[in-house]
């Protein structure tokens, strides 16, 4: 697979989900600051062609103007844009996943298109780069990566919508084996308005879960109308209405019964780039608070010298920085383990899937951090605009109606939370990660003479600490569930959705401790105490988010003495003195408001 950033070579690829019992050193994780030129050359494209091109369109897009935004769609594929995944055989530019996300992220100042884009570009077109025949890859991905065609995607039906598999619609093979006869109806479809090709899942005589290629204008297919939702008005969402739509049976993509490959391992990229697209939106709309604030006056002076004000401006930064840390991360590491495979190999694609599939927690990680960041950022955004805020000229409001979709998206931020924490007990269980063994020796730990710590030095020792007890709180909390629910724990949502929410706050928090250590190293440290700040702030509010969540896991999970001691337990793992969060977001909010916007 060609790169961009050859010093993706030296990026550890770490085992999916290892984080949370192994150490890792800031040279082994990819972060925004390594970044090649060509890449900023490309997130400069991306972002100006959204500047100058889409957002002074945004009046026409939100009016579902869907013949510009598929004009401003070409015009992307021109700049190569929308080819960033396409191997280069078929017209593509072939180019790593940081690219992707970076593209992802750079194109989202307007969330009606960076929908219909994202849709196109990873949904709707990865299906078929990693899926189709050499006779479907020659036929439309050309089409799809210039912008001359564009791509929708089918899975979800009014009665299956996080239960995907559940799906009603039907295929029957025609007796002479030409066609497959279709009949069903899809539901709430990104770009159906105005998409020419369609992957579609149906049951193969009710029983096979399969994909298939459906173009607009094929006999028995057609589109329903516009749903009006409460954000994204701009972007096109309809149902799909199939009566005796007959398919031709080359249009079967990857195998029959196997459509659940197709379905699942592409939403791993869709939730990595809908992370990015998150980050980037959190980040205008910060900018756009920023601003408000240092010309709005009240009480003599600029509200941006309000220290509630600053509270919100410094929490909104510091939720993009750990979100850009994570996004980073995660792409490097995916690139790492694509190093040296050729897109274009015999064979490859399935590699590709399983070395992606490989960090599905991780994925899943970005998409649920990345909706609530951006659900945060934009509540506080609104909130500095006041009544203004809640006016549809003012951006606040837009971007706050625009956010809600996210955690719906790409699989429910619930059924995320159970794929997160679901997946990595799955592997415990099967040997794969030695989580186990990592909870067994916590236990012998706690129940021993506690060991001499380990003294980190630096500006950061104590965010080591912290990030070293919220990986044994969230041990102790998965090792008490367990050994309390043992193979039923998956039905205990409750449980699995708290041990979760701990599992995303370790990786975030080491994520934007290796980002600080990494920028301290290369720069020093005044240049990194934008980063050594928010860094202090995420991790102080994150690890009271670990505790919460452990604290409810352990009341659940034990009663009587047993509750007593596993509470005596997890305050002896919680204990640390607080952080001075008021004194930092004051200087996290100085820094933002004179540079104008989000700098680092």
């Amino acid at each position: 697979m060609a790169t961009a950033n050859a010093q993706h070579m030296v990026v550890r690829a770490a085992k999916g989900g290892s984080f949370l019992i192994e150490e890792r050193q800031p040279n082994e994780v990819f972060t925004p600051e390594d970044l090649t030129e060509e890449h900023r050359q490309i997130g400069k494209t991306a972002v100006e062609f959204a500047l100058k091109e889409v957002v002074p369109a945004a009046g026409q897009i939100e009016a579902k103007d869907f013949e510009l935004t598929r004009k401003l769609l070409r015009k992307a594929g021109d700049l190569g844009l929308m080819s960033v995944d396409i191997p280069e055989a078929y017209g593509g530019l072939e180019m790593d996943k940081v690219t992707s996300a970076l593209v992802a992220e750079s194109i989202s100042k307007l969330a009606s298109f960076s929908v219909a884009f994202s849709g196109h570009t990873g949904i709707g077109t990865l299906p078929i780069v990693w899926y189709g025949t050499e006779e479907q890859k020659r036929k439309y991905l050309p089409k799809l990566g210039s912008g001359e065609w564009i791509g929708a995607y089918a899975l979800s039906e009014s009665s299956s919508g996080s239960d995907a598999l559940n799906c009603r619609t039907r295929a029957v093979l025609t007796p002479d084996g030409k066609h497959y006869v279709m009949n069903g109806e899809k539901m709430w479809i990104t770009n159906s308005g105005f998409a020419d090709l369609f992957t579609v899942f149906a049951k193969i005589d009710g029983e096979k879960f399969s994909a298939f290629l459906i173009e607009r204008n094929t006999p028995g297919f057609s589109i329903g109308p516009e749903e009006h939702k409460l954000g994204i008005r701009g972007s096109s969402t309809c149902p799909l209405i199939l009566s005796d739509c007959n398919v031709p049976a080359e249009n079967l993509l990857g195998e029959p019964g196997k459509g659940h490959h197709i379905a699942f391992n592409i939403l791993n990229i869709g939730r990595l780039k809908l992370g990015a697209a998150c980050v980037g939106g959190a980040r205008d709309s910060l900018q756009s608070g920023i601003e408000y604030a240092r010309e709005r006056k009240a009480f003599g002076k600029s509200i941006c010298e309000f220290g509630l004000v600053q509270e919100k401006l410094a929490e909104c930064a510091a939720g993009v920085y750990a979100g850009e840390s994570l996004v980073y991360r995660t792409t490097g590491m995916i690139d790492a383990a694509l190093a040296g495979l050729g897109a274009s190999a015999d064979g490859s694609s399935r590699e590709i899937q399983k070395r992606i599939e490989e960090y599905a927690v991780e994925c899943s990680i970005l998409k649920v951090f990345g909706s609530e960041m951006l659900d945060a950022v934009v509540d506080h955004v609104l909130q500095i605009y006041g009544g203004y805020g809640y006016v549809e000229e003012y951006p606040a409001e837009r971007a706050y109606r625009d956010s809600r979709i996210n955690r719906i998206f790409e699989g429910t931020n619930e059924i995320n939370r159970l794929i997160i924490t679901g997946w990595l007990l799955k592997r415990a269980m099967a040997g794969s990660l030695p989580l186990l063994p990592a909870i067994n020796k916590l236990m012998e730990e706690i129940t021993s003479a506690p060991p001499s710590p380990h003294r980190q030095e630096g500006p950061l020792a104590f965010e080591h600490h912290l990030l070293s007890s919220a990986k044994k709180l969230t041990l102790f909390a998965a090792g008490a569930a367990s050994q309390k629910y043992m193979q039923a724990l998956a039905e205990e949502q409750e449980v699995m959705g708290a041990l979760s929410d701990s599992i995303i706050e370790v990786y975030a928090m080491e994520s934007c401790l290796l980002r600080a250590e990494k920028v301290r190293a290369s720069r020093g440290e005044a240049a990194a105490r934008p980063a050594i700040n928010m860094t202090i702030l995420y991790a102080a509010k994150a690890m009271e988010r670990v505790e919460l969540a452990a604290r409810k896991v352990i009341a659940a999970v034990a009663e009587g003495d047993l509750l007593r001691t596993q509470m005596a337990i997890l305050r002896r793992l919680a204990k640390y003195e607080p952080v001075n969060t008021i004194r930092t977001s004051r200087e996290i909010a100085r820094h933002v408001v004179a540079a104008g916007r989000y700098s680092l």
